[in-house]
Order: structure tokens, then sequence, then C-alpha cells
């Protein structure tokens, strides 16, 4: 089977060798496994831009380079104009080329070969919505128009559709899905966590806006004020690294929050496993792998009410769904830190739910999906 991968994830080439985003190839290894040949087509970035890349581990026989575009200007929308064009006839040639089209949703690119793939319907499909799927989400009209065509038996025929969460008026094309980081054999018995002696909060993410690292931050002050000891450490590099320096220098709290930038897997594993709570105050996600992740080794997730988190934390019952209300939130966790029962019933009860989800359960569900 030729697979066909349409993702607006680039690709940055080194010595003549494809380098993806790292999370992403993880999961192209495994997608690999289960076909003849893996073809691409997406952009291509002649610099990483801060984001973590790994070598892709296997041979790109093909890749149809696509152009990379916003429309954040004027000049931005009139050069994309063309390069829409462009796209089109590049997806138009690579889907004709495959024997399965896998979109990787939501982005312009995604938007593009959601309109493409409508003029193959015989075609066997499969799409990765790894947004929002909520449909009283407020999202760009971009993402809505992807989540209709999508969603739409007409135009999209042939194609399970993964998303994340069940959610109520889905066609049938629709498929809950999950992704998953650690295996089968890494699973470690939950270990004991002392709340008498200093607690530990760990963000890992973009330092981004929408991943709200400073909202965190300010989780940390707070507790700081009310006489807790705790410690903050964030993983990941971003545009809002300068003011998140100048945030903690401002307010002396170097010595309790640390900016670690971007990681290997083991350094955030242990990370995960020496914490007590892990925080994402995220304005978007679809299935935020952080929580999963750290939920895995019974770190208490703290995070906002958006796309599937609801269902991941059973409203609460596993973690803390976030108000955002600095008041507020922090008389959720003082709850749970004053009490040690509360604070072990959470634990266990995330850590027991995030087990399920291993990459070789992941594994047999790609292959169930390919091989349909």
């Amino acid at each position: 089977m030729k697979l066909l991968i349409v993702s607006t994830a680039p690709f940055v080439y080194r010595d003549n060798h494809p380098y993806a985003y790292s999370p992403y190839v993880n999961e192209l290894i495994i997608l690999e496994k289960f076909v003849d040949e893996i073809i691409f087509c997406c952009p291509v970035w002649e610099k990483d831009n801060g984001l973590l890349i790994t070598k892709i581990p296997f041979s790109v026989s093909l890749h149809f380079k696509l152009k990379d575009f916003n429309v954040k200007s004027f000049f931005n929308l009139f050069k994309s104009f063309f390069y829409c064009f462009y796209n089109i006839y590049g997806l138009f040639k690579a889907m004709k080329a495959a024997d399965h089209i896998h979109l990787r949703c939501p982005g312009n690119i995604g938007l593009l070969g959601c309109l493409v793939q409508i003029v193959f319907p015989n075609k066997a499909k499969t799409a990765k919505y790894a947004g929002n799927w909520d449909p009283d989400a407020n999202q760009p009209l971009s993402y809505r128009m992807q989540k209709w065509i999508l969603n739409n038996t007409f135009l999209t025929r042939n194609m399970q559709v993964l998303v994340y969460g069940n959610w109520e008026n889905s066609t049938k094309n629709i498929k809950a899905f999950f992704t998953a980081t650690y295996s089968d054999n890494e699973k470690l018995t939950l270990n004991l966590l002392n709340l008498k002696q200093k607690i530990h909060f760990v963000f890992v993410g973009t330092l981004t806006a929408g991943k709200n690292p400073l909202y965190a931050i300010r989780l940390i002050e707070g507790l700081i004020k009310k006489g807790y000891d705790v410690k903050l450490d964030l993983y990941g590099e971003g545009i809002e690294r300068d003011n998140l320096e100048n945030y903690i220098l401002e307010k002396k709290l170097s010595d309790c929050v640390f900016l670690n930038g971007n990681q290997s897997k083991e350094v955030i594993k242990n990370a995960y496993q020496k914490s007590h709570f892990v925080i994402l105050p995220s304005k978007s996600e679809g299935w935020p792998k952080v929580i999963a992740e750290g939920m895995f080794w019974g770190s208490i997730p703290i995070a906002t009410k958006v796309s599937c988190v609801p269902f991941m934390l059973d409203f609460g019952k596993r973690g803390i769904l976030l108000e955002m209300n600095l008041d507020r939130d922090l008389a959720q966790i003082h709850e749970i830190i004053k009490d040690e029962n509360i604070f072990n019933t959470k634990r266990e009860l995330a850590y027991e739910w995030s087990q399920q989800y291993t990459t070789e359960v992941f594994e047999a569900e790609i292959k169930k999906l390919l091989l349909k």
C-alpha cells in the first residue's frame, strides 16, 4: 500500500534528510509499519524556527512540496491566493498517486486537502482532526469549514475521521480516537509523593499565548503568597520566553520557577514522575498529550475546559478543571493540597485511567484503520 500523508506540519531538510516535529515523527514510525511506502504532501521550512524536530528514520521516496502560507496581512493574502492554486495542483497529483489518503487537520493545507479529496470518492481515506472537535467551540472559519466537510458524508466518502472525544450529531464516519506516548513496557507502580515537602508542578508545551504558560506561573505565585513550598518547571520554547523571564525576575520567582527549554523525552518523563501536578491552561487543544502523559505517571492534571479535556478528567474527578479565575483556581488547588486523601484519590484515578492508552493499543487501532 502506498500511503499519502497530507499535512501542514513542515519538513526541515538537513544534509538532504527530512526532519519533522518530534511527536509527529513518532506517529509516522507507527504508520510506516503497516504500509509499503509513505509519500508526503507538506511544506518545507529552511529553518526549524524553534520547533523540536527529529530525523525521519525511514526512506522518503516521494515528497510533493507545498507552499506554506498565512493570511495575517494584505500582502500574505495576495500571495496566498496564488499559493492555493499551486498547492491544489500538488495535492491532486499526490492523491492520484496514492492508494490511501491520510489528511492531518486542521490547518491551511488540511483545508485544501479536504477540498481536493472530494474528487477521489473511491480511494480509501482517513483523517486525523487534531484540534478541538467541539461543535460549539469558537474557532476560525477555516477550522469550521474543515469540520463541516469531514462531517459531510456526501462530500467526504470512504473516509474514517479520527477526532478527540465523543460528540453528539456526528456522522457515521466520525470515530473517537486518542494519542499515546508510552508503552506497556514502561509502566511502573504508582510511586508515593509527599505533600509535606516541596510540591512540584510541571508545564510542558510551547511558550506561546495560546498555551498560556504565564497563567501557570501566576498560579505558582499565588500559592507562594499563601505560604506553600512549591516549584514549577516549564519545558518548551516559544516567542513568550522573554516576557516570562521578565515576569519571573520582576516578581522575584527565580528560586521556584524555572524555564528549562526543549528537553528530551526521558527528561520530560522524569519530570512527570517527580511532579505532583501537571498544568496546561491552554486556550485550545485537541487531545492534550501533555495531560495524558502526566496522568500516566500519576501527576494530577490541572487544565482548561477545552475540547475533550473534561472527558479526560472525568469532569474533575481525576483532576482540576480551570475556571481561568485566579482566586477560584487557587482555591481548587488548595482543597487538594490540604487533604492528602483527596490528593491520593485523584492521583490514583488519573493514573488508572491513563494506563489504558499505550502505544501498543494505539498501534493496534492504527492497523485496523489502514487495513480495513
